[in-house]
């Protein structure tokens, strides 16, 4: 169905995802919800996404599990969107930035963060999200 859609054959990629994985961060700098929503209110504008609504951010309670509670904040941007996860008690913090942009500044984007909750290691992630998107199309 999807070639009878689309007639050409010449794909792009429609977006990257950028994930980071930060630990040993600052037990008191994670467990602030005003930072949270700081940062999805500043890293848009200085990446240059576009944000189509006011952030969101939400507490979350101990799971019993693995999952200590933290805060989980949203926002949607025009180009996708990011979130945050924040593990205080494990002094973790789990963040996703997607975009349909390319070249997104990830060393920028890893700084800031490693900057913003005092983080002693960051793990990341790279994803070219799409390969198959159609180039007739946007590309």
């Amino acid at each position: 169905m999807f070639k009878k859609l689309f007639k050409s054959k010449k794909t792009c990629n429609f977006g990257e995802h950028f994930t980071l994985d930060g630990y040993g961060g600052s037990f008191k700098k994670l467990d602030d919800r005003k930072l949270v929503l700081r940062c999805l209110e500043e890293l848009p504008k200085k990446i240059g996404m576009n944000i189509l609504g006011a952030p969101v951010v939400y507490k979350a309670d101990d799971n019993g599990i693995k999952d200590a509670g933290g805060w989980s904040g949203f926002v949607v941007v025009a180009e996708s969107h990011i979130s945050i996860h924040t593990f205080p008690h494990r002094q973790f913090v789990s963040i996703d930035v997607y975009t349909c942009k390319d070249g997104m500044n990830r060393k920028f984007v890893a700084s800031y963060f490693t900057k913003k909750f005092n983080l002693k290691d960051v793990e990341t992630h790279f994803i070219r999200r799409g390969t198959k998107y159609p180039v007739d199309m946007v590309c």
